[in-house]
């Protein structure tokens, strides 16, 4: 079995990010791997593990996200393909689709697995993109992977009344709920290794592209402005005995916020 993975170079949100005038402060920003992105690929390499095959890696950017890739190799993709660009700040979903879908129009693959969405943007909205550009079924949200082989997957998805299943015939695209599955370390083995895999780098104006794909004109949604969230409120403590306690938070809560006004 051949599996795509997209992934995305994002800041790591475990550190404090700064916004100033409506800009993130790039300054001392920490790069990972989107961590759906990093479920996605734990899945593929299980999927591989289980049935044979290979791992493909790609992202779009500059240079560096060539340190992203690595640390996919490291974990186990067997090859990397780095679409090399200037820069893809400000891109919408729309076009990282666009480019993604022609980089894979002459690709040979049974399954492209990506993350549910993005970490920085959480907007969701490429693979379901990069499903239509291609032609292909899709499946999201998914928690298990069963019957795999080369020509049709069952795939157990979170829905909203409880788990789907579904059967999809191959080749298609799906995303991973966060549950499927704990992304792996990488192995000091595994990190040299990854030195030796290869790693493809393509320019973005080969593929092909409209040029105004790549430009403002081609956004389909723009972000205005970055805005720090509020700080959370204190909490407050309700010690004693629960029947002095519970009709106390009660009162509480109907007075703060109109809960059972």
């Amino acid at each position: 079995m051949q599996i795509i993975v997209p992934i995305k170079q994002v800041p790591d949100v475990a550190l404090n990010i700064k916004v100033k005038d409506g800009e993130i402060v790039q300054e001392g920003i920490s790069w990972v791997i989107s961590s759906w992105d990093e479920t996605a690929l734990e899945a593929a390499l299980q999927l591989t593990e289980e049935a044979g095959g290979e791992v493909t890696v790609l992202s779009i950017g500059t240079a560096k996200v060539q340190e992203a890739l690595r640390k996919a190799l490291a974990l186990g993709a067997h090859q990397a393909l780095h679409i090399q660009c200037d820069s893809s700040a400000g891109w919408d979903s729309y076009q990282v689709a666009k480019v993604l879908a022609k980089t894979l129009a002459d690709q040979d693959y049974n399954l492209i697995i990506t993350g549910k969405q993005a970490q920085d943007s959480d907007a969701g909205l490429t693979p379901t993109m990069l499903a239509e550009f291609l032609g292909l079924p899709q499946v999201t949200n998914i928690t298990a992977f069963k019957d795999v082989s080369d020509a049709s997957i069952t795939l157990h998805r979170k829905g909203d009344d409880g788990i789907e299943i579904s059967k999809m015939t191959l080749p298609g695209v799906v995303t991973v709920n966060d549950s499927l599955a704990e992304p792996r370390l990488a192995s000091m083995r595994g990190i040299m290794m990854a030195k030796k895999k290869p790693m493809e780098t393509v320019d973005i104006h080969s593929l092909g592209l409209a040029p105004e794909v790549l430009q403002s004109g081609g956004l389909m949604t723009e972000v205005v402005q970055y805005e720090k969230p509020d700080e959370r409120k204190e909490g407050r403590r309700f010690e004693g005995d629960e029947t002095e306690t519970v009709p106390e938070v009660m009162q509480n809560l109907k007075k703060n916020i109109g809960l059972f006004a």
